[in-house]
């Protein structure tokens, strides 16, 4: 299966008032054909910002991208904006987390989605249509062809987000990127909007990379996982491989504090501290502050993104030993069962 998309050493830096912001720092990652990357980790880790310097989204002002984003051998960084405009939307698209930001509340939804279809494909307007009423059909919004004449206001948030999936889709792009595309919605409607966008990847072909901070999402969804942490990534790994394995002390707090159904707990497991400021992150390991195994070397030196020993394709960046790792990875895991379909 081909490489569609290829991340090297990727680093985005704003300028503040107060310094540089270091939100991306050295990311390297590639995603296949009709495969899903999810990138996981909290707040501030620098997913979003990762995949808005791929689509070219930051501002041009403020920031500042270095190293490469290969989509299908075309490097994204160097593209002028002319070429940007014409693979956003048609050979990538993006799903943004709440879609009341990026529909425009005093259009309709139709005319939106046609435009989209417009500014790509050389069809006529009545025909723009069409197939606009087919996406929000596809994506099973009922009575599409009355519903494409209302406006954002007139949908619920689950049905907005369903109007944002028909809009990203409808030009078939090869990669999409959904960033925290579940947030804001219940827990049924989050079910129905992951198997939709599975079906329809089904159904396409679509590449996708899914931001989230939620593991049970990333265990439901991706093929691939890349943990972020204070815009570094801590590990990487087949999905199946970090939910039976985890290699790094931030993936263990991480699945050590999600809730399980059998446990007679009164409170969650938190990782301790809250993460770094990318204005003036720690020396050494960037998690070594809450790290509960640091030691002199975290505090000085900086891990490197290295193979497992048993596995090529499973990454991490820690200075513990392998058998630390092992045993840690095993009671973590002893505490934390979930299924990885």
């Amino acid at each position: 299966m081909a490489t569609l998309l290829e991340v090297e050493d990727l680093r985005t830096y704003f300028t503040t008032d107060d310094g540089i912001v270091k939100a991306v720092d050295g990311v390297s990652f590639t995603l296949k054909e009709g495969k899903t990357l999810g990138i996981v980790g909290e707040s501030g880790s620098g997913k979003s910002v990762t995949c808005l310097t791929i689509m070219g989204l930051n501002s041009k002002k403020s920031a500042t991208s270095k190293g490469r984003a290969l989509f299908r051998g075309e490097d994204l960084l160097q593209a002028s904006n002319q070429r940007l405009r014409e693979i956003r939307g048609n050979d990538i698209a993006m799903i943004f987390q709440d879609p009341m930001t990026s529909l425009n509340p005093v259009h309709r939804i139709g005319d939106q989605i046609v435009e989209g279809i417009l500014l790509h494909r050389d069809v006529s307007k009545k025909e723009a249509r069409r197939r606009a009423i087919d996406a929000l059909k596809e994506v099973g919004i009922p009575r599409a062809d009355r519903r494409a004449d209302d406006y954002p206001h007139q949908f619920s948030g689950g049905m907005r987000q369903r109007v944002m999936i028909a809009m990203a889709l409808v030009n078939e792009p090869s990669l999409l990127i959904a960033d925290e595309p579940t947030t804001a919605l219940d827990v049924t409607t989050q079910a129905q909007i992951l198997e939709l966008m599975h079906s329809l990847q089904r159904d396409y072909g679509t590449a996708i990379v899914m931001i989230t901070h939620d593991l049970g999402v990333v265990a439901e969804i991706a093929d691939d996982v890349v943990v972020m942490y204070a815009a570094r990534i801590a590990e990487r790994a087949p999905v199946g491989k970090l939910f039976e394995e985890p290699l790094h002390p931030y993936t263990w707090g991480l699945l050590g504090s999600l809730p399980r159904l059998e446990a007679d707990i009164d409170r969650l497991v938190q990782i301790p501290g809250t993460p770094p400021s990318l204005l003036s992150p720690p020396r050494g390991c960037r998690f070594n502050p809450r790290c509960p195994y640091v030691f002199d070397r975290c505090k000085e030196e900086m891990p490197e993104l290295v193979a497992s020993p048993r596995d090529s394709e499973h990454l991490q960046s820690c200075f513990l030993d392998d058998v630390t790792k092992q045993r840690e990875a095993e009671r973590t895991l002893a505490s934390f069962a979930t299924e990885v379909p």
